[in-house]
């Protein structure tokens, strides 16, 4: 996309064209041409005809980019240029060196896709496009321009990797080149480095891009902390030389006895690494003491293990340190055996054992495959990187997929960019990686949406556990479902993954969508029977009608207005009396029976057809009031909120009264059902004597009169010879709840019970 934001350019005064440009513009073309040839140098692992392309992009590059230039005074086309060139490093194919040059081309320079694919062919075109940021002007604000954008460069990574490849080359070329800017902007830069690219490096493998770039932002988000923290390392790197030294002289001693040839290197944490064991860990510098380790770097996979059993032998491990990355690759293809010893002074010193074609995978991801490519194997390197990072592109698609709103989809994409990783089994051994923290709701979004969906229970390790719960590496999760099962919205407050909160939400938004939808043609149903018609359905005949409505109301179709209706964002009486003009229009009549009907609905013997009936099945859409709990029996009415569906109040509820009187037209008449569904909490008090065993037997006389109490508040008042209980109660209907009022009385420690009203 090329991030044209590091580099702030302005545009030449002077004249465009080669021929007027002044002398000192040629030293500037000169240092271009030079950087140019330093690339060519990098691409030898190309043949002649995609040198020739590759040429022919870097001249259309360099003409487009004419009197350009970067904050720095550098001609523009030096950026892309530095970006191919790491490109090249990587071993990157044409298409992608060609993408690389001209990445800001269509940007920047205003050249149509068009062109591109004319003059390069679609690939390379398709390559540029997903780097393209967005036009701004479609957007409201600065976020939400970015998000979109973000969003269209994934899902172009997650049709083509090559795509985030050179993004992150652009990323870290204008990192590395940041210094010429203004330090808001760069603060700004490295921000969204820090979130986002550095985590996608990490999770595409490129560990040696991800260390970078995290150096890079903590240098200048945190300037102060980089210089001390510098400064401290360099003292360090003095102090423990000799003892590095010894180490190393002592380790590659062992491993020449043992005959084992290896290459033994000394590696040191990164400053933005020792930083963030500081702050997570509340550890002063001299407190961390892993800033040194070793990596052996062997020929073969029997060797890494060979290796490891010298070392054990060399110096004793450390219980608990063990890591076999080899067994169990982590999710972007990481490998390595991690083991920690204590050395000879004490300290722990932490080695990392893997093979030459390990190492290029740790330190390059998903670009050692086009590296370390064997000759012949045509486009197989390519495929290879594809499915290095396929469950993770693959679950971008899925969560774009239920996500329309680009600022939503970035949210899911930045936990999903974990870097810590747990290792689970299904109870068949297939292996699944998660982050660290997931639940087994996120084991079981990670198998399949359906069986997420319909997830009631979960066993670990064989034992049944509770579905909040946070698994650990080496657990084997079990997922019972129940196919009447759904999600439940209290999901969100514990899942991990982006695919699984995603899916959640998708699901729970269709549910709402559809109940609302539901409840929308009761109430409009309703309002017209108040105006002797019948509610117009979906056939063909009633096409135009609902055209004319949804025209009138800034609805899409009849399913978002009658939504709309039972989301109270409309009120039905108004759209009725619409509809009702309409019709008469069109020549229909109002019926008497239905219009008597419709008035008189309150008779008891009046048929209740399309009014709005409460048996607890409704969903999100119908609303119980929690001020005064209406429980079957009770006479109830309906209060339609603005967005917020129909909540349901007692006709004597003080606070349904007062809404009454400020919005009388939202109100509508709601009815119980004959057979409720399922059980209606309602709050009581109960003052009683203090003595031991009373709650006891508050609870035991509830249970005998087949009552649930689903919650207990007892105040925080000190004891006194009396104490008053709020209950909240599950109970049938009214009748139930004086049965369960008339035992709690007969209690000889209950002085009183009463019904708990606002």
């Amino acid at each position: 996309m090329g991030d044209r934001s590091p580099e702030a350019l302005r545009d030449s005064t002077a004249s465009s064209s080669r021929r007027s440009a002044a002398p000192a513009k040629l030293v500037t073309a000169d240092a271009a041409a030079a950087s140019f040839a330093a690339l060519t140098s990098k691409l030898d692992y190309l043949d002649a005809a995609d040198i020739k392309r590759v040429r022919d992009a870097y001249r259309f590059a360099d003409e487009a980019h004419l009197g350009q230039f970067r904050a720095s005074g550098e001609p523009y086309i030096t950026h892309p240029i530095a970006v191919a060139g790491l490109c090249a490093e990587w071993k990157l194919d044409a298409q992608a060196i060609m993408a690389a040059l001209m990445h800001d081309a269509m940007e920047d320079c205003g050249i149509p896709k068009s062109e591109l694919i004319e003059r390069f062919g679609a690939p390379t075109a398709d390559l540029v496009d997903g780097l393209t940021k967005l036009d701004k002007l479609r957007f409201s604000t600065r976020e939400e321009s970015q998000a979109e954008s973000f969003r269209k460069m994934l899902l172009a990574m997650a049709r083509d990797v090559r795509v985030i490849l050179i993004k992150l080359a652009d990323r870290l070329h204008n990192m590395r080149t940041m210094d010429a800017m203004v330090p808001s902007k760069r603060v700004r830069i490295a921000g969204e480095t820090l979130d986002i690219y550095a985590p996608i490096a990490h999770r595409l493998g490129l560990n040696q891009t991800y260390r970078e770039l995290q150096e890079l932002s903590f240098q200048h988000l945190r300037p102060w902390r980089h210089a001390a923290l510098s400064k401290a390392v360099q003292k360090a790197r003095g102090y423990r030389r000799d003892v590095v030294e010894r180490i190393q002289r002592e380790v590659e001693k062992s491993f020449a006895q043992s005959k084992l040839p290896v290459q033994v290197f000394g590696r040191e944490k990164t400053l933005f690494s020792i930083y963030k064991k500081m702050s997570e860990k509340h550890l002063s510098f001299a407190q961390v003491n892993d800033i040194f380790g070793f990596r052996i770097v062997v020929s073969t996979l029997p060797e890494c293990y060979m290796a490891m059993g010298v070392l054990h032998q060399l110096y004793k491990p450390m219980p608990g340190r063990f890591k076999d990355y080899i067994a169990i690759p982590k999710a972007n293809g990481y490998q390595s055996l991690h083991t920690t010893l204590v050395s000879p002074l004490g300290t722990a010193v932490e080695f990392q054992i893997r093979t030459e074609q390990m190492h290029a995978v740790a330190e390059k991801g998903i670009a050692a495959h086009w590296m370390y490519k064997s000759k012949g194997a045509g486009g197989n390197h390519a495929q290879d990187a594809q499915r290095l990072g396929a469950m993770w592109l693959q679950s971008l698609l899925d969560i774009q997929d239920e996500t329309r709103d680009a600022s939503e989809f970035l949210e899911h994409v930045k936990i999903d960019l974990f870097p810590d990783a747990i290792y689970v089994f299904t109870p068949k051994s297939k292996i699944l990686a998660l982050p660290k923290g997931a639940t087994p709701v996120d084991f079981a979004y990670a198998i399949h949406s359906d069986v997420g969906d319909h997830c009631v229970a979960a066993k670990v390790n064989g034992e049944p556990v509770a579905l909040r719960t946070e698994l650990r590496s080496g657990d084997v999760v079990e997922i019972v479902s129940a196919p009447n099962a759904r999600p439940n919205p209290a999901w969100l407050n514990f899942v991990r993954t982006g695919r699984a909160r995603s899916k959640i939400r998708h699901y729970l938004k269709t549910m709402e969508q559809e109940e609302s939808q539901d409840l929308g043609e009761k109430m409009l149903a309703q309002a017209l029977r108040a105006e002797g018609l019948q509610l117009p359905d979906e056939r063909d005949e009633n096409a135009a009608l609902w055209q004319q409505v949804t025209r009138w109301s800034g609805n899409r179709n009849r399913a978002e207005l009658l939504t709309d209706i039972g989301l109270g964002r409309k009120i039905a009486s108004i759209v009725a009396k619409r509809v009702a003009r309409l019709l008469a229009e069109g020549g229909q009549r109002p019926d008497a029976l239905t219009l008597t009907l419709g008035r008189y609905a309150s008779d008891e013997n009046a048929p209740l057809q399309g009014m709005v009936l409460i048996d607890g099945s409704e969903g999100a859409s119908v609303q119980l009031a929690a001020c005064c709990r209406p429980i079957p029996g009770d006479a109830i009415v309906g209060y339609l909120g603005r967005g917020e569906g129909l909540t349901v109040h007692t006709a004597e509820c003080s606070v349904g009264k007062r809404l009454f009187e400020r919005d009388s037209e939202r109100w509508m008449t709601v009815e119980w059902a004959e057979q409720p569904t399922r059980a209606f909490e309602t709050a009581i008090s109960v003052l009683l004597k203090n003595g031991k065993g009373v709650l006891a037997e508050v609870a035991s006389a509830v249970a005998s009169a087949e009552a649930d109490i689903t919650h207990i508040d007892m105040g925080d008042e000190r004891a006194a010879q009396t104490s008053e209980l709020r209950l909240l109660l599950s109970v049938r209907d009214r009748l139930h709840l004086a049965e369960v009022m008339r035992v709690l009385k007969r209690s000889a420690s209950v002085l009183r019970v009463a019904r708990v009203k606002p």
